[in-house]
């Protein structure tokens, strides 16, 4: 086949890197070759890494033209975002080669899509979490990397990569608490602990609060029988509520544990029937008030499990006014 060896390292090597075509018609060309010559697809992709591996042998001019081919073919999926592990090689990274490569590549992929599409095709492939490595080891910092792809005019990567970090942060201060309860430490230390890992994270208390209850729920093997997994539930959250209490200080923090709480008992099936019991218990152990309560029931519920939910809190709600209008009634006529 004559047009095969045109999609070989050797091949892309040869033609220069469209030292004599607009990069723009590469993508169109390998489009075609690979639908009329199927057996192409598969070994493209590694042919793509070979090639990224080598790019001290090009010149600037030719990097950067390869880049931009490389950002088009991953728009266009011709490829898949496990390409970028070729650029986490030690001598290219060393030397500056994969980060100057990367903007341009990430530049030609938003420009062609946007950065949602390019997150998904990270996250899809794993390497979301590791553009860190296209710096070395002791400048690997989002700091860096932000001040380095901001300037480069790449800001919503810089913005993505942020909220990665946050991500991973929020998941290991989960893990850390889920052992700290596993292991029974004091709710006292687990309580400092957590203050000051928000502090260090700068994270809200309605963030740290949905943290905190993935967190409790998680550290337990819950029962499958609908019947006693309220009983455990009840148990164990009344076991947990200073610690829920400590961080729902402000209403909307308390708004928030009541949406993670709906949706929790909507994704398990066996917690549908314990909405109404958890949030009686928590309102009993002060951790909810209710203000929040009566706000979650008239406007800020989601739609997971509405009707159920709405339905189960009817009674406890029309308990809270009249209890509410009581105590108007009666502060009315002390005055």
């Amino acid at each position: 086949m004559p047009l095969a060896p045109s999609l070989t390292t050797a091949g892309m090597q040869r033609h220069s890197l469209t030292s004599w075509w607009p990069v723009a018609c590469w993508p169109q060309v390998f489009n075609k070759l690979i639908r009329r010559y199927k057996y192409l697809e598969k070994g493209f992709e590694e042919e793509i890494k070979k090639l990224l591996l080598f790019l001290k042998g090009f010149t600037e001019s030719e990097r950067n033209k390869l880049a931009m081919l490389t950002g088009i073919l991953l728009a266009n999926g011709n490829i898949s975002a496990s390409i970028l592990s070729s650029l986490f090689n030690e001598n290219l990274v060393k030397e500056g080669v994969s980060a100057a490569f990367a903007v341009k590549l990430f530049k030609s992929w938003i420009n062609e899509k946007d950065i949602n599409s390019v997150a998904a095709s990270l996250r899809k492939v794993g390497m979301d979490n590791r553009l860190m490595e296209l710096f070395p080891a002791n400048r690997r910092s989002y700091e860096h990397f932000s001040k380095y792809f901001t300037d480069a005019g790449l800001k919503e990567l810089s913005d993505f990569a942020r909220n990665q970090q946050s991500i991973g942060a929020r998941k290991e201060l989960q893990k850390e608490l889920q052992e700290q309860m596993s292991r029974g430490d004091p709710q006292k230390e687990i309580i400092a602990f957590t203050k000051e890992e928000m502090k260090k994270a700068n994270l809200s208390e309605q963030a740290m609060i949905g943290i905190i209850w993935t967190s409790v729920m998680s550290s337990v093997e819950w029962n499958k029988k609908e019947e006693l997994v309220t009983e455990q539930a009840i148990k164990h959250l009344k076991q947990y509520s200073p610690l829920l209490k400590a961080f729902t200080s402000q209403g909307l923090s308390e708004l928030s544990l009541l949406l993670k709480i709906q949706e929790y008992c909507y994704d398990n099936i066996h917690f549908m029937k314990a909405f109404q019991k958890i949030v009686v218990l928590l309102y009993k152990a002060d951790v909810l008030s209710e203000e929040a309560i009566l706000k979650w029931y008239t406007e800020a519920h989601v739609a997971k499990g509405k009707s159920v939910f709405l339905e189960q809190m009817k009674k406890f709600v029309e308990w809270l006014k009249n209890a509410e209008e009581e105590s108007e009634s009666e502060e009315e006529e002390a005055d």
